[in-house]
């Protein structure tokens, strides 16, 4: 490997005993490509290392976990000039790994390290809440948050982004509303909300379509949100089956804010953020991504 590594990857620890991603990036390296690996530890690592990559000029970093740790790169990467700012690469190792699954990005651990080492870089979205806090993927807030919080870890591992399902059905108990305003250009609404999805990508716990016509470079984000006038299996059904529901608010908008009377917390790619204001607000072509050319994301 020469001096300046060709690309970094910044590995989740929870996936560094993975000996088909060893595979891989042995065959990568054996190809001739210049390959860093660095595993995080505790939070704040994926920055650090970021910041040894743009050191270094890096062409690619590659975020390899799950939507959280991808949040913790993209949001490391967007700290940076765009001057010196490398790609952003994907390899999925989480739970759900839903916005690498809605990315069209390969399960296969070395399809997806070819793809992130060496696909093409495009240009994507990303969205920045109360001007300190980014994600990539999606913010939800209600029942659903609750339920991708909440679910336990070993439950996870048995039965991955599934798992987030199930627990919703045994929690269904739990069933509270939160009363807010959400308003944005040429939009208004008031009242409670069982469920909200602000997307710049499509899924969120474990496969569910909350916002199935977001796209990533568009530069806006889209809402859904299902009202406190219908049940959650009904809306369960809606997202599994693809059914219309009259109770399920749904717009496109580049930036939106959201107030209530009491606390409030959304799953930002699954980092919880709470509070009773939130402005929520794309910022398009932020970053450069390597994705496959099929992506569903890009419009």
């Amino acid at each position: 490997m020469g001096a300046t590594p060709q690309a970094l990857l910044i590995l989740n620890g929870k996936g560094a005993d993975n000996e088909l991603l060893r595979q891989a990036v042995a065959t990568q390296r054996n190809a001739g490509a210049a390959l860093a690996v660095r595993v995080t530890w505790e939070h704040g690592d994926a920055v650090r290392y970021v910041n040894e990559a743009i050191e270094l000029g890096v062409e690619t970093v590659i975020a390899g976990g799950g939507d959280g740790t991808i949040n913790e790169v993209a949001t490391a990467l967007i700290s940076h000039n765009t001057n010196n700012r490398p790609v952003l690469g994907i390899l999925p190792l989480g739970t759900a790994n839903d916005f690498a699954t809605s990315c069209s990005i390969p399960m296969e651990m070395d399809q997806a390290l070819t793809l992130a080492i060496h696909g093409r870089a495009t240009a994507i979205d990303l969205a920045r809440v109360n001007d300190q806090r980014y994600f990539i993927n999606m913010a939800t807030g209600g029942f659903g948050t609750r339920i991708t919080t909440e679910t336990p870890e070993k439950l996870k591992s048995a039965l991955g982004g599934v798992s987030y399902f199930i627990h919703g059905l045994l929690r269904m108990d739990t069933l509270k509303a939160d009363s807010c305003e959400i308003s944005g250009p040429g939009f208004a609404w008031a009242g409670e909300a069982l469920v909200i999805g602000i997307g710049n990508g499509r899924q969120a716990g474990g496969g569910q379509e909350i916002c199935p016509q977001a796209l990533i470079n568009d530069g806006l984000l889209q809402l859904r949100l299902l009202t406190a006038e219908e049940l959650l299996p009904a809306f369960l059904r809606s997202l599994l089956n693809g059914e219309e529901n009259k109770n399920i608010v749904s717009t496109s908008l580049p930036w939106l804010e959201i107030r209530a009377p009491h606390d409030m917390t959304f799953n930002l790619d699954g980092e919880p953020l709470t509070g009773t204001f939130f402005r929520i607000e794309i910022l398009p072509a932020a970053l450069q991504c390597r994705l496959p050319p099929h992506c569903a994301l890009l419009g």
